[in-house]
């Protein structure tokens, strides 16, 4: 698993509201096959580990197990 480091874009609205963007680096995108004919993700958040899963596959039948390494 690769780390990058993203910024999230706020966008304000007319009417005072922030609407949240982050941009995906090409490659990872390109990686999970996702096209502008074909962009439907799975999003995933884990408010317990403060965690985002994105995935193009359905994940509700896989367990996700997190074990914190110990340094």
């Amino acid at each position: 698993m690769e780390e990058r480091k993203l910024k999230i874009n706020f966008n304000k609205s007319g009417s005072g509201s922030y609407t949240p963007k982050i941009a995906l680096p090409m490659i990872d995108v390109r990686k999970m096959k996702i096209t502008p004919e074909d962009r439907q993700i799975q999003y995933y958040y884990s408010e317990e580990n403060d965690i985002i899963i994105l995935s193009k596959k359905d994940l509700r039948n896989y367990e996700i197990k997190l074990i914190k390494k110990n340094k």
